[in-house]
């Protein structure tokens, strides 16, 4: 019985490391589109010459990065 309680943990753990692994994966992804969009929206603005929202961009840019 001892063995399998130990053989159930370590599949505990492999599937922990493995949802943890999967959730910086997606945050990493997620942070990556924003940063894209972002970037798209400060290139809108360089063309538009809209200072305001620009300098808005760049702050928030500062925060994802």
């Amino acid at each position: 019985m001892e063995n399998n309680m130990s053989s159930e943990m370590i599949q505990a753990e492999t599937s922990i490391s493995d949802e943890m692994l999967a959730e910086l994966f997606l945050s990493q992804v997620m942070r990556d589109f924003k940063k894209g969009k972002i970037l798209e929206e400060i290139d809108q603005c360089l063309r538009s010459k809209d200072k305001e929202k620009f300098l808005r961009l760049t702050d928030q840019l500062k925060s994802v990065s």
